[in-house]
């Protein structure tokens, strides 16, 4: 009975893949289909589906023969640091909007620092898929 579960884990582990960079890929740069493949590793924490890895903008420089880690890629950014962009607070029928600077670089769906222009207070919000920031109060 032991024996069999071993060998069972060896087999898994055998047949687990991770994805791979197959050329250097910039930081800030998007990950083309043909930078990544997979192949036959279990790294913990890398990614282990090229479809999570493809279309993705590169965070951090990914190397050929290197395991693509989990945050190593993420969202392409559609704000930028410094960028003027559209706060945007909606809560129980009140709806404000006002301009910001963005504070770092941040993707759809990622928080991001900005700085509110009228006030000069510092906030967080969410980038939303047309690049304004949400922002939710207390």
């Amino acid at each position: 009975m032991r024996l069999a579960l071993l060998l069972g884990l060896a087999a898994a582990a055998a047949d687990a893949q991770t994805v791979v960079a197959t050329r250097t890929v910039r930081a800030q740069d998007i990950v083309p289909a043909d930078a990544v493949r997979l192949e036959s590793a279990d790294v913990p924490g890398a990614h282990v589906v090229l479809e999570d890895v493809i279309g993705q903008e590169a965070r951090v420089t990914l190397y050929p023969g290197r395991a693509v880690m989990r945050g190593a890629v993420g969202a392409p950014a559609l704000v930028e640091r410094n960028q003027i962009v559209e706060l945007i607070f909606a809560r129980n029928g009140l709806h404000i909007v006002t301009e910001g600077r963005a504070l770092d670089r941040a993707g759809a769906g990622e928080r991001v620092r900005v700085m509110n222009l009228s006030s000069r207070s510092t906030l967080f919000g969410t980038v939303t898929a047309s690049g304004t920031v949400s922002v939710l109060g207390d």
